[in-house]
């Protein structure tokens, strides 16, 4: 004998898969938000590592800034070092360029000039004196340009200025002053005419009646 289910069958069934549907959709939810939440934590750890090496890296060029500024103190300490000692060398150079200068005066005046004053500015010498002859003071010339200490003399004036006198003629004449080298320094003087006593009086004469600066 067959059997008949007379019981609303559809409605349970239709009941049982909305409990299923709700329980995938409960199930789904919660897996999103533990996926979402393992997301969180992940970027959180990554943003937490990043910030240490951002702090690692703003520690390391902290120090990196310390060390150039103690560099930049250092160079410039340095600076003035040298500026001191190019300054301390210079004023040497300077010593012995006098000395040398003066020595030159007595090598190279010949005994028919005398000088009367000898001014200084820099590498720049202007040099005032008189002279038994014009041929005199092209002959003081070149003396002047062979010195290894002086050179490139350039006449200012010569003038007849006392006739019948024993010097008539006054000068004066520019000269650079130079700084030779050791072999240039060491070479033999130029050999003048009337020996070196003469000269070395006249140009003592000429420094006591002249004015250097």
């Amino acid at each position: 004998m067959a059997h008949i289910n007379l019981l609303p069958w559809r409605a349970e069934r239709r009941k049982q898969r909305e409990r299923e549907f709700f329980m995938q959709l409960g199930a789904a939810f919660v897996a999103g938000l533990l996926v979402m939440l393992l997301w969180v934590f992940w970027m959180n750890l990554r943003i937490d590592n990043q910030n240490e090496r951002n702090a690692y890296l703003q520690g390391e060029i902290k120090q990196l800034d310390e060390r150039i500024a103690k560099i930049k103190d250092l160079d410039r300490v340095r600076q003035r070092l040298l500026a001191r000692k190019e300054i301390i060398e210079q004023l040497q150079a300077n010593r012995s360029q006098m000395v040398h200068l003066f020595d030159e005066m007595v090598k190279t005046i010949p005994t028919s000039v005398r000088l009367t004053s000898m001014k200084q500015k820099g590498d720049d010498m202007v040099l005032s004196g008189v002279a038994q002859s014009n041929a005199s003071v092209a002959e003081y010339m070149r003396n002047l340009d062979a010195s290894p200490w002086m050179g490139g003399a350039d006449l200012d004036k010569t003038e007849n200025k006392y006739p019948g006198g024993r010097m008539p003629y006054t000068f004066g004449l520019g000269v650079k002053l130079t700084r030779p080298s050791l072999e240039e320094a060491s070479k033999t003087p130029v050999l003048l005419q009337g020996g070196g006593a003469a000269a070395a009086a006249s140009t003592a004469g000429a420094v006591s009646g002249g004015a250097a600066k």
